[in-house]
């Protein structure tokens, strides 16, 4: 069921009164159509005035910054502005609820990362209820005010970008929720907030305590931005605390950085660093793990 406005919907309402626009994932323009008749379809069904068509058509296209395309078929438009077309194809019918399935998926990764915001705006400037699917954790997070992650069709987490990457609720919701690796242990320790977990090779690892019991088993989550490399020789971390020697199992480079593997104690690890300071397959160096930002996990 969907509250919509004051009506509760479900699969027994009819499709074309449930106040839904809808953009698919590929887009669906009729190719036969041009920009305008794409956008003044649903409003010709509607039975508006054609005056009234027309003004409602400008709008949409000023909204997405198509001014001028009103006659082009989608085969002589690229790839974003037909993107574009078929949000405000949905969005100039004023519905309640706005669906888009994975609208950027067809796109290519510059045109993607661009699109990202410029939805975002026009999400802003139509202040339209907006339900978006995607598995892009990236695109998620830029355009939501909350995320809802779905496992085996039900909602494990809700909430906030930040609270739902941070502090996820379990195994499933940080393995999505960007790049993570996964420690197996056993709580050996409650200090309050946080929690101390034994892992394999006499290794502790003290991270946020979850409403955790000593002698639970759980899974310790650490992101890339959680390793701190202490790169001098005789550098030392603020703490002793999850202070650890790693050996460098691969090194990528990715442009930006330079991406690692780390043998900690027999279990990987991935890690980012600076590209001017690269280490080599086989190199040892220190790392520094902060409690307040890694997340124990219940088994």
């Amino acid at each position: 069921y969907i509250l919509c406005s004051q009506d509760l919907l479900n699969q027994d309402h009819e499709t074309e009164k449930r106040g839904i626009g809808l953009v698919f994932q590929n887009y669906a323009l009729w190719p036969h159509m041009t920009v305008f008749q794409n956008l003044a379809f649903g409003l010709q069904i509607k039975k508006l005035p054609g005056d009234q068509i027309k003004k409602k058509v400008e709008q949409a296209l000023a909204l997405v910054k198509l001014e001028g395309l009103e006659s082009r078929y989608p085969r002589q438009l690229s790839g974003g502005q037909q993107q574009r077309v078929a949000l405000v194809r949905a969005l100039v019918l004023e519905p309640d609820i706005l669906l888009l399935d994975e609208p950027l998926s067809n796109l290519d990764a510059i045109l993607r990362e661009q699109m990202r915001f410029e939805i975002a705006q026009i999400h802003k400037e139509s202040k339209v209820t907006t339900i978006y699917v995607t598995h892009d954790q990236t695109e998620a997070m830029v355009i939501s005010d909350r995320i809802a992650v779905l496992e085996n069709g039900r909602i494990v987490q809700l909430g906030k970008p930040a609270e739902v990457y941070s502090r996820p609720a379990n195994r499933f919701v940080a393995g999505f929720m960007g790049t993570t690796s996964f420690i197996h242990g056993r709580v050996k320790e409650i200090r309050g907030e946080l929690a101390v977990v034994a892992v394999s090779k006499g290794i502790m690892i003290t991270g946020r305590n979850s409403g955790l019991e000593t002698g639970q088993e759980v899974d310790v989550a650490v992101r890339p931005e959680n390793i701190r490399f202490l790169w001098e020789a005789g550098q030392r971390s603020d703490s002793k605390e999850n202070t650890y020697e790693v050996r460098v199992t691969r090194a990528a480079y990715v442009g930006e950085l330079i991406d690692y593997q780390l043998d900690l104690a027999g279990s990987l690890i991935r890690g980012k660093g600076e590209v001017q300071k690269k280490l080599a397959p086989g190199d040892k160096i220190t790392i520094t793990l902060d409690p307040e930002q890694i997340s124990i996990l219940k088994g």
